[in-house]
């Protein structure tokens, strides 16, 4: 299902734009938020060099009715807040299509991150331009279940490395000792896991904004060895385990 993030300028008016632009270095971050047609409730957390400005600014605007701190640091504070102007959370109403928190807002503008199909985005921004909010998109890419990257045995081989500790720093078990524990051969082992690692960083790297990868499927299987980040160790590849399984990636 498709993903799109969208940097929504914000207009002059709301709280959240004219005190956000007030204060440049500060951060908002809506942790929840619920929507109505005439108000909004939500909690964020505010970080700020200078976080008591902030608050009194936020206390001072004519949009806010109730801004309640629930917890402080240093720079940091924790806010219940209700306004009676909540934009995003309107246009996402109306379009059926629901904001993903956490909400981030720095200097009047919102990065809005939605999963949904294409004539619900288009109707979110739709909704945008009704409420005269002014948006580019940043990306679009389609969302993967991270449990179908793998197969089932791709899973398992994985998970069972990380609960023995080989992805420890430094390593509580090895290669062979992973092997072992599965009843495959060490060499088995060895590429599937490889191929394990390609698959998650691939997808992790495609998920950086502006660094998407092109997929090559030539290469899934082609970089073993040294390149690999489950190189066999010094023993020998050559003596699989008592009735070694079978692991297809």
């Amino acid at each position: 299902m498709p993903q799109a993030r969208l940097l929504v300028d914000l207009p002059d008016g709301p709280w959240i734009a004219d005190v956000s632009r007030a204060f440049p270095d500060a951060g908002f971050r809506v942790l929840t938020a619920v929507p109505d047609e005439s108000a909004g409730f939500a909690l964020l957390r505010l970080t700020a060099r200078d976080a008591d400005a902030v608050l009194a600014a936020m206390r001072d605007h004519e949009a806010l009715s109730k801004v309640s701190v629930m917890a402080r640091g240093d720079g940091v504070a924790t806010v219940r807040i209700e306004t009676n102007a909540p934009l995003l959370l309107v246009a996402a109403k109306r379009s059926g299509l629901p904001i993903e928190m956490p909400l981030d807002i720095e200097n009047g503008v919102a990065e809005v991150d939605v999963t949904g199909e294409h004539e619900r985005v288009a109707a979110l921004g739709k909704r945008f331009d009704e409420l005269g909010l002014e948006y580019e998109v940043e990306r679009v890419r389609q969302r993967v279940d991270p449990v179908r990257l793998l197969t089932d045995r791709q899973q398992e081989l994985l998970l069972t490395a990380v609960e023995l500790g080989y992805y420890d720093v430094p390593r509580r078990s090895t290669l062979t000792e992973v092997a072992d524990h599965l009843g495959i051969a060490k060499s088995t082992c060895s590429e599937t896991l490889q191929r394990v690692e390609r698959t998650v960083v691939r997808e992790f790297v495609d998920d950086l904004p502006n660094r998407p990868l092109e997929d090559d499927a030539d290469a899934a299987g082609a970089d073993t060895g040294a390149d690999g980040g489950a190189d066999l160790d010094a023993e020998s590849d050559a003596e699989p385990a008592t009735n070694p399984q079978t692991y297809h990636s």
